[in-house]
């Protein structure tokens, strides 16, 4: 039996990766463990589906610091005995990576890369990073001041860019200004601008073992856009160009863990531009195990040290799609979350 916590647990309009996660984890056929979900709020609906979960415990969140996490997360060992946590959102990665030192001699497995790693693939960083590994990314400027911002009609159309969240496209100067100052007051400045490219937008999600090896991909072509350009539905695909592209990236970064790689084909170019690289699992990650990856739990092998000899791919024409569906719990459940910050739903039932 082996005891699993993930974070990343709300699925509303721009889900998060936890559920379809937990969701591969638990459908493989050598699996034998429980599901400890470590939530930011009480209401993050993966919570309430005790089919997904068996305990849920709420953690500080990312902004109160490596400490505070520490601290709740010795706690929450000293109950649950932890073997493994996956980290599912970007702003929290930090406070893990530097936290995996202490985790480890807690017997708490993490599989995640190092703050080099982290740092060369954030947003502000793509153009260097690209540039140094021959690989193309828009060219793109950081607004770290609203009463510099510059932008012209030769500028346009161009996408505006949180530093972690949120990409919008706009087609006039009031437009991209707005966009700045709505993306600015919701993340925090700086706010990126980066060159429009036409093209296809593709995806994939890989694994690497922190060695420059790539041990797992999923590609998918996004079918149906949510407003803020997510894709709500894909379909796995089969592409040489775009599989050594992703290897490519993975071996500049001596990638760890999991990542998610966003990327145009321009066919005026010829070739592919990275978008951005998420590191993290995506939210359509159940695509890749239905399509014969189960990413999630190779995952879990590298975490647990056991080796991983050959590459899981995906196949072609499996298609994906969210769906709206509702959940029921007792009130008690979300009161237990509210005044103790846990709920264990064995005991529920």
């Amino acid at each position: 039996m082996i005891n699993v916590a993930v974070t990343g647990l709300n699925a509303a309009d721009s889900p998060a990766p936890g559920v379809p996660v937990i969701r591969c984890l638990r459908e493989h056929p050598n699996w034998n463990g429980r599901v400890i979900a470590l939530a930011y709020d009480a209401l993050e609906s993966g919570v309430l589906d005790r089919s997904v979960v068996d305990s849920v415990y709420l953690i500080p969140y990312p902004k109160a610091g490596k400490t505070a996490l520490l601290e709740r997360l010795v706690a929450i060992h000293q109950r649950e005995q932890i073997d493994v946590i996956i980290p599912n959102l970007d702003a929290e990665l930090l406070n893990f990576i530097a936290l995996e030192p202490e985790l480890s001699k807690l017997g708490i497995r993490l599989f995640v890369p190092n703050e080099e790693q982290f740092k060369a693939r954030i947003k502000a960083n793509l153009p260097r990073f690209s540039e140094q590994n021959g690989i193309r990314t828009p060219q793109t400027s950081l607004v770290t001041n609203p009463s510099k911002l510059n932008i012209s009609e030769r500028d346009l159309p161009i996408v505006v860019k949180g530093l972690f969240y949120e990409a919008h496209v706009a087609h006039t100067v009031q437009e991209a200004f707005n966009l700045v100052h709505k993306i600015a007051a919701t993340w925090g400045y700086p706010v990126l601008l980066q060159k429009f490219i036409d093209g296809e937008e593709y995806n994939a999600a890989a694994v690497g073992d922190g060695t420059g090896r790539m041990v797992g991909i999923a590609c998918m072509k996004k079918l149906v856009f949510t407003e803020k350009r997510k894709g709500w539905a894909c379909v796995s695909i089969e592409n040489g160009s775009l599989f050594e592209f992703s290897k490519k990236i993975v071996q500049a970064l001596k990638w760890r863990g999991a990542i998610e790689i966003e990327a145009i084909y321009s066919k005026s170019e010829d070739t592919f531009h990275i978008i951005e690289l998420n590191p993290r699992f995506p939210a359509w990650i159940y695509l890749a195990k239905a399509s014969g990856a189960n990413l999630p739990y190779t995952y879990l092998q590298l975490a647990l040290g056991e080796p991983i000899s050959e590459i899981q791919r995906s196949r072609a024409g499996v298609v994906f799609s969210n769906y709206t569906t509702n959940l029921v719990t007792d009130l008690s459940s979300i009161g237990s979350l509210f005044t103790s910050g846990e709920v264990h739903y064995e005991k529920a039932v």
